[in-house]
């Protein structure tokens, strides 16, 4: 389905486009700081889930509907600008009592980590839109199953993205071990001032 020169250029970029900072860059590290090693490792599992729908919607033609129209971007630029800001303002408020009553919170459950994780990935447009921009060029429709090329690389990518992750997930949450004893109001209001910027980040991004 694919030569080994074009398969080999796809990872080659991919790899490049995985290790420069973004907004999945920044949402492991606050839920390593957040929560440790492990609430890191379950954001990354839901984040390449979130991946791996992009990959299968680009390949069945539905995120095309984002390329074309502007007001379907706009929808889902904003909800997805919206959710990020509500965790940011809800773990600033978990910082916030913390620091005035000693009383440890809730602790989020990995069910919850992945599927907002899952969700943060899915509302982020720009997602999509780099499935219609990068993944056709190494896609080709004259061997069939466009879907599953388009598949094929979303899960290659996915794959490249999870160890860079899961290295972050690793280093974060053992250097965040080391101040534990100061708290955890530190890191709740470091966690959501992250998903706020996110959020205002994603809310003035243009389509491009």
């Amino acid at each position: 389905m694919f030569d080994a020169a074009t398969l080999a250029a796809y990872l080659v970029a991919a790899a490049v486009l995985v290790l420069i900072p973004g907004p999945g860059t920044a949402w492991i590290v606050a839920q390593s700081a957040a929560g440790g090693t492990a609430r890191g490792v379950q954001a990354a599992f839901g984040l390449e889930t979130a991946t791996l729908i992009h990959a299968l919607a680009a390949g069945l033609g539905l995120s095309a509907l984002l390329a074309t129209s502007a007001l379907a971007f706009e929808i889902l630029k904003y909800a997805g600008a919206a959710y990020l800001i509500w965790l940011g303002i809800k773990a600033w408020r978990s910082g916030a009592a913390a620091g005035s009553e000693p009383v440890a919170t809730a602790p989020v459950s990995a069910r919850g980590v992945y599927l907002r994780s899952v969700l943060t990935g899915v509302l982020n447009p720009k997602v999509a839109l780099f499935f219609l921009a990068f993944l056709p060029q190494f896609v080709h429709p004259e061997r069939g199953m466009v879907w599953l090329q388009f598949l094929i690389l979303g899960a290659l990518l996915s794959m490249i993205g999870l160890l860079n992750s899961l290295f972050l997930s690793f280093a974060v949450g053992r250097f965040g071990r080391r101040f534990a004893a100061r708290g955890g109001r530190w890191k709740e209001r470091l966690t959501g001032s992250v998903f706020i910027l996110l959020g205002l980040r994603l809310a003035v991004q243009q389509r491009g």
